[in-house]
């Protein structure tokens, strides 16, 4: 037991591929996501204190750097894969968080565990901050996408994965983020040259 096992876990993070087994002009790591969702975060939780909310930072970025270090143990699930079924999100959810407790009790120091246990529990939920945690994640989703895309992947993948992450994103209870996003950051997406019609894709799901 020793946290020595808990820093050597992160070279396993730079290791785990996102959205694997499919052609890609960029390959991402889960290491890399979390470091970016917490930047998206940072982004959006700026505007919405800018905009009188209260936000707990330390939260936020606890929630975000931490949110899927449960895939060193099961790997990263796409997301139609996780959400095919409330069943199987469940449980996939499930077996992360008892394989968490697991990691948690055999290799950290007693005397951090419930610290830990309360930064690596499931982070979107319903705070501000869980909604942000949110928003971060699909931005990367759609970053993701756009960049094979505007490549010319021609993987359908891709653009499902745009499509998804912007609806949702659209969809969240954030109005100052989601505004900024929809008329300010969005705009500059589509203004992009791009093999495959982003802008097109985007139009269709803004009148929807």
């Amino acid at each position: 037991m020793g946290i020595h096992r808990f820093f050597m876990s992160m070279n396993e993070l730079e290791r785990i591929i996102r959205a694997p087994g499919r052609f890609k002009y960029e390959e991402h790591n889960v290491a890399a996501h979390s470091w970016k969702v917490a930047q998206y975060a940072m982004f959006f939780g700026t505007i919405e204190e800018n905009h009188g909310a209260t936000i707990n930072w330390k939260s936020l970025y606890e929630k975000t750097i931490n949110h899927d270090f449960a895939e060193i143990f099961i790997g990263d699930i796409k997301t139609p894969v996780k959400h095919a079924s409330p069943e199987l999100k469940q449980m996939l959810s499930h077996v992360e968080e008892k394989m968490m407790e697991k990691f948690i009790l055999n290799e950290i120091p007693e005397e951090f565990q419930p610290v830990f246990f309360d930064r690596m529990k499931e982070g979107k939920d319903e705070t501000i901050e869980g909604r942000l945690l949110e928003l971060a994640d699909k931005m990367d989703q759609v970053y993701e996408a756009f960049t094979e895309l505007q490549h010319g992947n021609t993987d359908p993948e891709f653009i499902k994965m745009y499509e998804t992450a912007l609806r949702k994103i659209l969809h969240l209870p954030l109005k100052e983020s989601v505004t900024y996003f929809k008329e300010v950051m969005l705009q500059d997406i589509i203004a992009e040259e791009s093999v495959i019609d982003v802008k097109n894709i985007t139009l269709k799901i803004l009148v929807e």
